[in-house]
This record gives structure tokens, sequence and C-alpha cells, in this order.
């Protein structure tokens, strides 16, 4: 095969081919698609050029280890626009493009065919038809016998039949010169493992995971809690910070700018003279701990998350070894970080430094450190003030050495900012939902995750609270809101998390404010895990019917289902192989709600079939309701449970 290949861009100046809107693209192929190894890539093109010659095209790709392309032909669509699919199998970078070509031999077969038709005289015709036989180039074994033999039947016959046989159609396929094979820009795709895209992550402090009261707690308490988390059905045990923290300007409880003797600190304020990033604060205990507690996570299914803060208290080892990795100011001080400089606790390193390779490499080994010890997942923390280069290297540097390893962005910034980030790499991205609560900002907000673009690289993390974040709908205490808000982000989105208290319904605030009174970013706190009123069987059930409904186990398939009820939302969700469709229906406030669900133009594959829904089942009670007139008739009682949740059957 002729090996020569023209670029989109000198065919757009006079080469053959024009290939474009090439679907799916992240700016251009700035940045790369994500995807879940093993599932299915459509890839769509449009393919075209002058005159009406025949024309085909192949996607092709490839693993980044990988040296040979992987071919799959594209089928036309219609309008001159193409589509063929591949599956990145296993988790890492992946390329992919197109290329395009004039295929002669089937251009010849059509005009011939529209000539007989029209009765003309094609003799001439099936000479030339028998000269291209003898430019087949590269053939295989097969295909080669196949053009060998036809060719001779024409040649002892001069019937022309032979020439257009279906066998030879597909052997000159793969074996014709391709002068103007033209193919596209190379694209970038990343494929993660499965948990990016489906998990349950369970967030807490580990000092406050002790049975005694002002005790400092230990990763063995942190053990003894293992079972309990995996109980509610979570499998991603996600720690605050667990490192040394500073004692210069150390914050006091509630956030006081001076702490009292035996104030414990701020755990995001890292470093001290007993070590810094690579180190555990003493009183959790030593490393053969943490070892520990990575086999036990493991042995009931969970893994562990680390928070990756990329700052540091004024003690981190660091400013005394690499005072120039930061910003001094004239006086020999350190600017406070923060709106008016609040944060006296943390510093950020200077990550334009002269010296910037080594503190980028001194971050990245950190990383690699965990990783060494068994943490597979990464919440970066306060990373929107470090540089897009960084983070984007950074990404680059740990997925290549560790495709598994998934990175989540968990900042509270600027819309723009938090997708410019998800851009770079990360596999999972914190989002807007503990802020919408009303049926609109919710239906807006999925609505612009799941579309295009945005579906092609921000995979939302729906979490109910955090340790810096107690939403004013969950202060009220009341038990229907937190179950609400619960089902709400275990069902819209496939990765959802709450932070340790939501079960218990802590809700105590700072007064005017969307913060915890009393919060354990300050001071260590001991909890009844059994209290009376907490709510770990509905958080276990949700989590055991996602697990059992794949089409809770994603984002993008999603459909919100109009109704008058401005109070109740409702959606279908269905997995991507089409084998489960969900239906559900949540309260969003606390009276009892009764309305008409219209599900006439809702289907569901069966047997490669769209059909009209016949019943939904629900998944709590096992009920079966038929679909009449079009729908259903719902009632709703936030008190006794503010969400349904039906498996759809046709």
């Amino acid at each position: 095969m002729n090996k020569t290949i023209q670029t989109v861009e000198s065919a757009a100046t006079g080469g053959a081919f024009l290939i474009e809107d090439v679907y799916p693209l992240v700016d251009g192929g700035r940045f790369p698609v994500k995807r879940i190894a093993g599932e299915r890539v459509d890839v769509w093109a449009d393919i075209f050029r002058e005159g009406d010659d025949v024309i085909s095209a192949n996607l092709l790709w490839r693993h980044e280890p990988d040296r040979d392309w992987q071919r799959a032909p594209m089928t036309h669509h219609g309008n001159d626009r193409w589509v063929a699919s591949f599956v990145p199998a296993e988790p890492g970078h992946y390329t992919y493009a197109i290329e395009a070509w004039t295929d002669e031999f089937a251009t010849w077969r059509h005009q011939l065919e529209l000539r007989r038709q029209s009765g003309a005289d094609v003799t001439l015709d099936g000479i030339e038809g028998a000269g291209l036989l003898t430019k087949a180039y590269g053939a295989g074994q097969e295909a080669a016998a196949v053009i060998v033999k036809q060719c001779e039947n024409y040649l002892e016959s001069g019937d022309i039949t032979p020439l257009l046989a279906n066998e030879l159609k597909a052997a000159m396929a793969e074996s014709q010169l391709r002068p103007d094979l033209t193919r596209s820009s190379l694209f970038p795709l990343v494929a993660d493992r499965d948990k990016a895209g489906f998990s349950a992550w369970y967030q807490m402090m580990p000092r406050s995971q002790g049975r005694l009261e002002g005790q400092h707690g230990t990763l063995r308490d942190c053990i003894a809690r293992v079972p309990d988390i995996a109980a509610m059905g979570f499998d991603v045990l996600y720690f605050t910070p667990i490192h040394p923290i500073g004692r210069t300007n150390r914050k006091g409880r509630n956030n006081s700018p001076v702490a009292a003797d035996g104030d414990p600190g701020c755990p995001y304020a890292i470093g001290s003279v007993e070590g810094g990033h690579t180190t555990l604060h003493p009183e959790l205990g030593t490393i053969e701990d943490f070892r520990a507690l990575v086999a036990t996570c493991l042995e009931y299914g969970l893994e562990l998350a680390l928070d990756f803060a990329a700052q540091c208290s004024p003690d981190h080892p660091w400013l005394r070894e690499h005072p120039e990795w930061f910003k001094w100011r004239p006086d020999g001080s350190m600017r406070a970080e923060g709106p008016s400089g609040q944060y006296q606790d943390i510093v950020t390193p200077d990550f334009n430094c002269v010296d910037r390779a080594a503190l980028w490499n001194a971050f990245r080994d950190v990383m690699l450190f965990w990783i060494d010890h068994g943490v597979t997942i990464f919440a970066l923390d306060n990373h929107d003030t470090a540089p897009f280069a960084f983070w984007e290297w950074l990404i680059a540097d740990i997925r290549r050495r560790h495709p598994d390893v998934i990175l989540f962005s968990k900042t509270f910034a600027r819309p723009k900012l938090m997708k410019g980030l998800a851009k770079l790499g990360f596999a999972q991205s914190f989002s807007y939902f503990p802020w919408c609560t009303q049926k609109w900002e919710l239906e807006q907000h999925l609505r612009e995750l799941t579309r295009h673009p945005e579906q092609e690289f921000y995979r939302p993390n729906l979490f109910t609270n955090t340790p810096d974040l107690l939403p004013y709908h969950l202060q009220g205490g009341e038990p229907w809101m937190f179950k609400s808000r619960v089902a709400l982000a275990a069902t819209l989105s496939g990765n959802y998390g709450i932070y340790t208290g939501f079960e218990l319904l802590a809700h105590e605030a700072v007064p005017g404010r969307e913060e915890y009174l009393n919060s354990e970013k300050y001071e260590i706190r001991v909890r009844d895990w059994d209290g009376d009123g907490n709510i770990k069987p509905y958080i276990g059930a949700l989590n055991r019917i996602r697990s059992e409904n794949a089409a809770l186990q994603q984002t993008a398939n999603l459909r919100f289902v109009g109704h008058e009820d401005g109070e109740v939302i409702a959606f279908v969700k269905e997995a991507p192989d089409r084998d489960s469709m969900v239906l559900v229906a949540i309260a969003l406030s606390r009276h009892v709600h009764e309305f008409w669900l219209p599900l006439g133009d809702i289907t569901r594959d069966v047997d490669g079939e769209r059909r009209h829904l016949s019943a939904v089942e629900n998944l709590v009670t096992g009920e079966q309701i038929p679909i009449e007139w079009g729908g259903i008739r719902l009632r709703v009682d936030p008190y006794h449970d503010p969400a349904l949740i039906f498996r759809c059957l046709a």
C-alpha cells in the first residue's frame, strides 16, 4: 500500500479530502476526551471530496505504549457523515485519527453498473476494470487468490460478470494503491478505570475517629470504622490531610486566629519540625499502621483516597531547605493566603520560581510516595492557585507511570476555571450541586454537565457536604432533607460523596454562614456512630440500589421528565448498553406530593428494539405500577421517603 499520507491541512489547500467536524473532541483536540476503559467510543466526522468518486475511510487508534495502529472501517451515515467505533481496552492514554482515500475499483464498479443500466456498451469498461486488477498491491493470500481467479475468468470468457463479484470488491478494497490517502490530525483520549465513573465516597477526619472525648484518633481507630463504612455501601474512604500540622499562626477552635493550648490546628496547614507531605502526623500512628489501614480497606472493598494539598504551613521543612521555592516580602515575611490574608497558617509555593523544575518534581514525588504505600486516589485541594501547566504536567506524569490512579479536582472556583482544570485530565471534578436546591437549578446544572462538550471532559462528583461546607438547606437538621439531598447526589451522578456526620444529621452551623459550628477542621470531635435518628440504613439502601442497577452507575445518559409539580424532580437514566433503565422522582420540599407523571414518550431497548414502557417496579418495595394512559400517578411522602426509584419495564 502506498504509505504517502496527506494531512488534513494539505487537503484543505489542494489535497483530495476534507475531514471536518470530528466528534468527540475537546477544544479541537487540544485536550483529551475522557472515557472509561471497556466503554465503546463512537467517532463521527464529515468526510468528503469533489466529484462522485466512491470514497472509503478508516478510524485509527492506538494505546500510547503501542506503536502499531488498529483500524476499523467507517460507515457512511448520510450527507457525508461517517462513523466508526473503538473500545479502549485498558486504562491509559490513547490516540485516534481518521484516514480517507478514493476507492478506485469501487468507483469503476459503480460507474459501470450505471452504464449497464442505461444500456451503454461496457466493453472498454471491462478492460479498464481488468487493468485495475493488475495494479493490486499488498494483497493478503486470500485476497490475491480471489483477484487472480476473477481476472482469469474475465480474460477467458470476455464476460464482465466476474469483475462484479462481491468477493472481488472486498478483495480489491484492501489491495489498491491509495495515492490520495489523507489522514486527519491526531486526537487524544484518556481511558480511566471503572471507579472514575462510578464511586461512592465517604470523607472523614482521621483524628476524630477515636472513642474518648478530646483524645486524638489514630489510624487504628480508622481501621475499626472501616466495616461500618463498607456496610453503608461506600467504596472510597477519603481522608483529609494526615501530615504534621504547623504551629506558627496555628488556628484555634472555630477558626480563631489564635490557638489555645492543646488546639490541634487545621490539618491543611501541612508541615512542622516532624516533617512535611511524606510524613504522618505522629499522633495518628506509624507507616506500618497506614499499610494495615490500606489492607483493611481492600479487604472490605474500599480504596483509600488522600487529600493532596499543594500548600504548606510556615513551619514546613521546605521553607528552610528550599527558600527559593517561595515568595518572600521585603521584611523577610510571607504573605498570608486567602482573601484579606485570613489563612495565616498557610503559605503557597511559588510554582513559577527559578527552581520550579525541582519544586514540581518534589510535589510529584510526594504523590509517588503515597502511591507506593497503596493510595490509588487523590483529591487535589486548593489547586486553583497553581499554574495550569503544573497540573497538566503532573497529571500526565502520574498517569504515564500509574494509569489506574484517579485524580479528583475538588476546588470551589469560578465555573470556567473549574472546567479549565477538568480539561487538564482530572478524572473527576467537584460541581455546584451543593448550591442547587430548586428544580430548575438542578435540571439546568445537570443538563450543562451532560451535554457536549462538557460531557467529554467533565465528570462531576456530587458531594452533599464537605469539611468547609454545611449548606443552608441542611442546617435545619430535617431528616427528609438529608435523605432528599443524598438521594439526589447518588442518583443524578455516577460519583457522589458525603462528609462524616452527614449520616448522623450533623447540622449545627456558624450563624449566617455555610460552615460547621465547632468544626473538626479546628478541633477533635468524638461521635456516637450509631446514635438515634441516623440515616445509615437509608444510605446503605441507596448504595445497594446503585450497585444493582447499571443505569445509576453513570451520569451522561440522563433525561428529565417534565410534569406539573414544581417541587418534585423526575428523571430517567439508561445504561450505555441499554440493559438497564431507571426512573427516579425526588421531593424537594417537605409536604406530601401527588402528581401525574407522563411517560408516553419514554422507550427502552428490548432485543434491539425501542419499546414503550409497560410498567415500573419500585426498587424498594417491589410493587409494580402499570403504565396507563401514557403515565402513572405518584405519591411522594418526604417524611417516609422523599425518593421513589423504579426499574423501567417494557
